[in-house]
């Protein structure tokens, strides 16, 4: 199964070759900059099964000091995925076309959510991380 996303002005695609795992909610303060929006809904990749299929040139990259960064678009600046360390380990869900074939399955960093957000019940809330068995 081939999942592929792209950009607000479809300048840059991708593919993962490949099933979406551990799709989550993350409510801290720098994703919620990063992405403009009180949250980011990502979903984790395994990076052998993620490639450019075009419009890699296009990408900027922004690299936080503990190794996390961020892919967007330089043109539309759609955030497109997560690295670390400079391997790609997630994508935005949001950028995804069609259905990802997955779904949410928890809120992290609710415990920093901004004050005027109200998260929806019925899946797992967690103020930081995650348990490592969750």
């Amino acid at each position: 199964m081939a999942i592929n996303g792209s950009c607000f002005c479809g300048a840059v695609e991708y593919k993962v070759n490949g099933k979406l795992r551990d799709a989550r909610s993350c409510h801290c303060s720098m994703c919620r900059k990063a992405f403009s929006a009180q949250a980011s809904a990502y979903a984790q990749v395994e990076p052998e099964q993620f490639s450019w299929v075009f419009g890699e040139n296009l990408l900027t990259t922004y690299e936080s000091s503990n190794g996390a960064g961020l892919k967007f678009c330089s043109i539309c600046g759609s955030t497109l995925c997560g690295t670390y360390n400079g391997k790609i380990h997630g994508v935005t869900l949001g950028c995804v076309d069609g259905n990802p074939e997955i779904e949410l399955g928890m809120h992290i960093f609710v415990g920093s959510k901004a004050t005027w957000e109200t998260i929806p019940g019925g899946i797992p809330q967690y103020d930081e991380w995650p348990p490592k068995n969750a």
